[in-house]
């Protein structure tokens, strides 16, 4: 098995390989490029997006600056898929976005771990869990999403929360750790935000 084969196995492996760290440095040219554009500059930051991203969905856009550990090279978003500032991608491992789904500023995804074992962790050991977040989800400002964890489709996730285990889908979850505050439902289609109705909005 090739060093970036057991990058990929979910299995512990040592991340300092040179074989890795060149591969890495390449994608990682193609992010500092991404990050310098300009704000009129949609045409290339798509492209970059393009030759960046495993898959990159229609109508997907990233607000500059992207912090991923591989320049999405492992991350797969869906379409209309939206990130606002700051979002950071621990890409050593799949991640997943489904269509129409937003992140806030300062999101975290992480497919990384390291060993709790003192001695293997001070050799440079890790281990990369796939991260699957469904479709039509909110994740809040300053979410962190942990390795191997799953999000239903249409689950909001509050600002700040620490999500550690996996959501289902239709709920709004908070916290830290992240639990299941309630369901979407009925209230939710009348009121959008507290006592704010729908109703009242001038919208088509």
């Amino acid at each position: 098995m090739t060093s970036y084969e057991k990058m990929r196995s979910g299995n512990v492996y040592i991340s300092t390989d040179e074989t890795l760290l060149a591969i890495q440095a390449e994608c990682l040219e193609l992010q500092y490029d991404y990050n310098l554009t300009r704000p009129s500059e949609g045409e290339k930051r798509q492209a970059l997006l393009n030759k960046m991203f495993a898959e990159i969905g229609e109508g997907s856009y990233i607000e500059p600056p992207l912090h991923a550990n591989w320049a999405g090279r492992h991350v797969h978003f869906g379409k209309n898929v939206y990130a606002n500032f700051n979002l950071t991608l621990v890409d050593d491992n799949d991640i997943y976005v489904g269509d129409n789904t937003m992140l806030g500023p300062n999101v975290v995804i992480s497919t990384a771990g390291h060993p709790v074992e003192p001695e293997l962790r001070s050799r440079g050991a890790q281990f990369n869990i796939p991260v699957r977040i469904g479709k039509n989800c909110w994740l809040g400002a300053g979410v962190i999403v942990l390795p191997g964890v799953t999000i239903g489709d249409n689950t909001v996730v509050g600002a700040g929360s620490v999500v550690t285990k996996d959501l289902p889908a239709n709920v709004v979850a908070v916290g830290s750790p992240c639990r299941v505050l309630r369901e979407i439902g009925a209230h939710d289609r009348e009121y959008y935000y507290r006592d704010r109705k729908i109703a009242d909005c001038d919208i088509d």
